[in-house]
This record gives C-alpha cells, structure tokens and sequence, in this order.
C-alpha cells in the first residue's frame, strides 16, 4: 500500500506531468483562461488516462511483448487513445453540450496529447504492475487537474491585474507557468520525508 501511495503523491506532486516534465502544455496554455473550462478538460484527461491504461496494459504485457512485437506500443496507444476520445466526445456532446462547446478543438486534440501518451509509455518504462500502472495514471490526471486548476485561478486573477503592456498576453502567461512549474519543486521534500 505504502508503494502506491508513494506513487500516487509522487506523480502528482514531484513528477507533475505538466509542471515537471511539460507533457500536455498545449492544454495548459489553451484551456486555463477559465476554471470551468480546465476543470472539465481535466476531468476528461483523468477519464481517459484511466482507461486507456485499463486497455493498453493488458494489449502490452500479453500481446505484444510476449511476441517480440513490443515496437509498435506506441501506435497501438494512441489508436487506443484515440477510441475513448471519440466515445468520450460523443458523450460530452449529447450529456454537456455548453462544455462541448467550450471545449472546441481541445476535445478532439486529447487524441493527441502527449501528456495520456506520456503516461502510458512512462507505465511501461518503470515496468509498473496492473494497479501500480492504475495508480500512476490516476495521479498523473489529478497533477494535471492540479496544475490546470492553480494555473486557471492565477490567469484569472492576471486578468484583472495592471501588467505592463510589453508582458500581455503571452510573455505574462509564460512567466506566470514558469513561476507555477518552481514552486512544485519543494514538494520534493515533503514527499521524501513521508515515505523515505
């Protein structure tokens, strides 16, 4: 249990995908101008991490593995990824049709972000077993909810703020990112001390 949870924190905490290893900045940066917005994008992110990692374990480990044929993960991931999404927008836009609409291009765009992807190859990397690899998933989608919900409120707040007009727009969004990203890296610590 103790394994998990260690995995758990430290994904969403230390190796934040969006915040440590910039994977799904595109998300990031696109879909943080509102907390509804980001909130709804997260939670498609955690639902479609959690099942892709469901089919893609499996598919690897019995599959592809045991016959040599391992190269080709990462076509078999995203064609897999690429499934849920389109079952997820379907749902979305019957079930949620305002957040459908604000989600425009980004929806169709999980198919390719690089933070799901990133996350089932990392699965593979660490050769995590079947609830490990769940687990990691699972704390990669709440560190990017994290990440995307901190990163929404302060795009709110720079909204109302008096920036001086050579850092509007993007130059103040970047700064504010970069500012976001470091302030995680003394989670670090914290996480070594509870479970080192």
């Amino acid at each position: 249990m103790k394994e998990f949870l260690l995995i758990l924190f430290s994904v969403i905490l230390i190796d934040n995908l969006v915040l440590s290893r910039f994977l799904g900045v595109c998300s990031f940066l696109g879909l943080t101008k509102s907390v509804k917005n980001a909130m709804g994008m997260s939670v498609a992110v955690i639902f479609v991490m959690l099942v892709a990692t469901a089919v893609t374990y499996p598919i690897y480990w019995d599959l592809l593995e045991p016959v040599g044929l391992g190269y080709l993960q990462t076509v078999v991931f995203i064609l897999v990824i690429a499934s849920v999404v389109q079952v997820l927008e379907a749902v979305i836009r019957k079930a949620f049709p305002p957040l459908y609409r604000a989600m425009g291009i980004f929806l169709p765009l999980i198919t390719t972000n690089c933070a799901i992807l990133g996350v089932m190859l990392i699965n593979i990397q660490e050769t995590y077993g079947f609830v490990a690899a769940m687990m990691s998933s699972l704390g990669a989608g709440v560190g990017y909810m994290l990440a995307m919900f901190l990163f929404a409120g302060v795009r709110e707040k720079m909204e109302k703020a008096d920036i001086p007009a050579f850092m509007v727009g993007l130059p103040s969004t970047l700064m504010a990112a970069a500012i976001v990203s470091v302030s995680f890296m003394g989670f670090k610590g914290v996480i070594e001390n509870l479970f080192g």
